[in-house]
């Protein structure tokens, strides 16, 4: 069962009702108000909160993937509320070691002021086009981006493991959404901090950490064994088609 942390009080929804709207609106405005200094600052902010979702939020705090100090946590998790993607669950609840900690209880509380407070910073510091790009731009695409792994990977795409599910690897979500696109793979591993299995299957998500992993800031990062591969192989595929890692060598349909 996946870990769903809600940082949304329920007073907030209708606060958001109106955000997601007005994000969406401010993004008409992108063509008029483009600079590449906005849409630089706009990519960074992107990477950051766009990694904050996969690594922090998905992979760490959802799937415990992985562990890293508690100052590491708290930084990785506060970048992913910059992605402005909390929602309300009704099946929610087995998140009582996040609830309980002072850092995920004053994030809950004062959701909607960070990025109150981010918007703030970027118009200070760049006007109306900071807004536009960083804040509308910037969160808009993100959203889309992550919906597209609970559709397009569930519709197109190749499926490497018996998951008896629908979903699918799909290379061009997993570019645009930091690795998260090798779905079927995460649904045959859900705790595998890696998605990416294959040496091909780009998982920039996993870069970052394999990066704090031999930083010494990532511990317990756990991949799938070789006996965990050979169960959620296709029962229909050969012993010998598969390669001494247990992945297969030739593309399953």
């Amino acid at each position: 069962m996946e870990k769903y942390m809600c940082f949304i009080q329920p007073g907030n929804k209708l606060t958001l009702s109106v955000a997601v709207p007005l994000l969406h609106l401010l993004c008409l405005f992108a063509p008029f108000c483009f600079s590449w200094d906005a849409l630089g600052i706009a990519f960074g902010l992107y990477i950051l909160t766009g990694l904050g979702i996969t690594v922090s939020y998905h992979r760490n705090l959802s799937h415990k993937s992985f562990k890293v100090p508690k100052w590491l946590e708290y930084f990785l998790a506060y970048w992913g509320v910059q992605a402005l993607q909390a929602l309300q669950r009704e099946e929610q609840t087995n998140v009582a070691d996040l609830e309980n900690q002072a850092f995920y209880k004053f994030i809950q509380k004062t959701y909607i002021i960070h990025h109150i407070m981010l918007g703030a910073f970027l118009f200070s510091i760049g006007g109306f086009p900071y807004i536009v790009w960083c804040m509308g731009v910037r969160i808009v695409y993100l959203g889309h981006i992550t919906f597209l792994v609970n559709s397009v990977c569930h519709m197109w795409g190749h499926q490497a493991w018996n998951t008896g599910d629908l979903s699918r690897n799909n290379w061009f979500v997993a570019l645009l959404a930091f690795g998260e696109g090798w779905h079927n793979n995460h649904h045959a591993f859900e705790h595998s901090a890696r998605h990416g299995l294959e040496w091909w299957q780009l998982d920039t998500s996993w870069c970052t950490i394999w990066t704090l992993q031999k930083l010494g800031l990532a511990k317990n990062v756990k991949l799938p064994s070789d006996a965990q591969k050979r169960k959620m192989t296709f029962r229909n595929i050969d012993n010998s088609k598969l390669s001494s890692d247990g992945f297969p060598q030739l593309p399953l349909k």
